[in-house]
Order: structure tokens, then C-alpha cells, then sequence
């Protein structure tokens, strides 16, 4: 039986329970975006923001499991900006400066965020205090660096780098010095990178079989291979805690099929659905 997922009183820090996904969700009934909490084990979601005039998307977890940070963009799809909340919903604060940015990811000290954010035509990484200052550009390229994700030792950052060509590779870079390293192969469709505890980075990369699945590889470039195979889009692996096991949005090649998120051991075993309702549920991330 599935545990249930319950909420504590606002400003519980555990409100959104322990080792919660949080993940955002829309319908075709309702496309607002809001997020969501939901247990490893199951059950019912918790509804955790009530926006209907915006949406709420890209949540990410502090390493302390105490405050959640997401993407927040208006009806007309201007991007407000980055906010963060505690686990139950509550203590909305807008982060100062990243009005635009997308992609937020919480530093392993807690401390800062990495994000990406437009600069003219293209979108950069940028890191900043959790108040929003001083934010420092981090990468300087003619293409889209997206999705940053933090090593666990908080001294790299990987993210994807599309091109104009339409292709996007991971890319690794060192904080203190601004060096960067390939990852994966140019004339790649990789993006969404995840860094875990054990040292590893999920994506999903889009092979030849035309679909997107999940690909595990070691920071250094080494070692990639799939762990996914269906004829279906997986995309947006994030890790369990103890590094064993993924949950990803799993949906089907038309944009009107439900997508759902799905858990999987970093074996490829042990498949299971976690959601099952007509929705598209995204993004999922989680919680330390």
C-alpha cells in the first residue's frame, strides 16, 4: 500500500514529507502550471501552490529539504522570475535580480543558485547568492547553456549546451577558474543533466532510435550508456538521495499524451509508474 504524503503546518520543514518528488503538473483543463508534492512510495499528490494566473514550474530542492526553488512566468509567458518557498507552500520569496531566468539549481552548501538567464539572443549561466546578489556570469558562448546542475562537492557545475544547429552536448565547468570540458560529443541531443551524490550525471539524449531515454555517464565523459529503452520520451532524470534510483517524466511523442513520472533503479531495472492521472506531470525533483 501506498505511504501517504501529508502536510504539516506552514513552515514545517518537513511539510512536503520525507524524500517527497515535488514536480509541476498541468491538464488540458487546467493549463496553469502548479507544483506538486508526492511520496517515492506513491499515493496522492499535495497541491502546493494555488496559482490560476500564473504558472509555477522547474522546482528545485535545497539541500536542506526546507525550501523549494521554481520558475515563475505570467499568462502571457514573461518570466517573472525565480522564487522560492518553504516545503509546504508557504514563505513565497521572490529571488532579486533574475527576472527572465529559468533552470534554477540550489548549491550543495545551500547558499547559492545556479540559473540560466537571456543575454541578448542566447541564454547564460549565471550564480548567485540565494538573495539574488552579487549574480556572476559564468559562461560567455554563441549558444543556449541550459539546465546547470551542481557536482556534489560544489566546485562544477554541467549543464547543456545547445548550438544553432539545433544539436545540444553537456558540458562540465570548474567554479574557480571558468575552465570547461566536454562531456558528451558535439552533434549530440543531450540536455537536461543531473549530477548525483555517487558521482554520476543522468540526461536524456535523444538517439537514434528517434526518442529520448536515459543515459547515465561519469562527469569526465566516460562510461556513457542508456538505461531506458522505450518507445516513448523519457526526459528530466533527477536522483534519489542515496543515488540509486531516478524519477523522470516519462510521455508519448505527440504533445497531447498524458506524460507521467515514472522510477527507475540507475540499472534500468525496476521500472514503476508513480502518477497516473490525465496530466503531464514535469520536472520532478528529489527532495535531499
Amino acid at each position: 500500500m501506498a505511504a501517504p504524503l501529508t502536510l504539516g503546518a506552514a513552515g514545517d520543514a518537513g511539510a512536503a514529507g520525507d524524500h517527497a518528488i515535488v514536480f509541476a503538473r498541468y491538464t488540458s483543463a487546467a493549463p496553469v502550471e502548479d507544483l506538486y508534492a508526492i511520496a517515492p512510495t506513491g499515493g496522492t499528490p499535495v497541491k502546493l501552490t494555488h496559482t490560476p494566473a500564473v504558472s509555477d514550474v522547474m522546482p528545485s530542492w535545497s539541500p536542506d529539504g526546507k525550501r523549494i526553488a521554481f520558475l515563475r512566468y505570467g499568462s502571457g509567458g514573461a518570466v517573472d522570475g525565480i522564487w522560492t518557498m518553504k516545503a509546504s507552500g508557504a514563505g513565497l520569496k521572490a529571488v532579486p535580480g533574475t527576472k527572465g531566468a529559468s533552470d534554477p539549481a540550489w548549491s550543495p552548501d545551500g547558499k547559492r543558485l545556479a540559473y540560466a538567464t537571456p543575454v541578448g539572443t542566447q541564454r547564460e549561466i549565471y550564480v548567485a547568492d540565494i538573495d539574488g546578489s552579487p549574480a556572476t556570469r559564468v559562461t560567455h558562448t554563441a549558444g543556449d547553456d541550459l539546465h546547470p546542475t551542481w557536482s556534489p562537492d560544489g566546485k562544477y557545475l554541467a549543464f547543456n549546451r545547445a548550438d544553432a544547429s539545433g544539436h545540444s552536448r553537456l558540458i562540465r565547468m570548474r567554479l574557480s577558474t571558468l575552465a570547461q570540458t566536454a562531456i558528451t560529443a558535439s552533434g549530440s541531443h543531450d540536455w537536461a543533466p543531473d549530477w548525483s551524490h555517487g558521482n554520476r550525471i543522468a540526461f536524456s539524449r535523444v538517439d537514434s532510435s528517434g526518442y529520448a531515454r536515459l543515459y547515465l555517464v561519469r562527469p569526465d565523459g566516460t562510461g556513457p550508456h542508456r538505461i531506458t529503452a522505450a518507445r516513448l520520451n523519457d526526459k528530466n532524470p533527477s536522483w534519489s538521495p542515496d543515488g540509486t534510483r531516478l524519477v523522470f517524466t516519462r510521455g508519448g511523442a505527440d504533445d497531447a499524451d498524458p506524460e507521467h513520472l515514472f522510477l527507475v533503479r540507475a540499472d534500468g531495472t525496476g521500472l514503476t509508474q508513480l502518477t497516473k492521472s490525465d496530466s503531464h506531470d514535469l520536472e520532478a525533483d528529489w527532495r535531499p
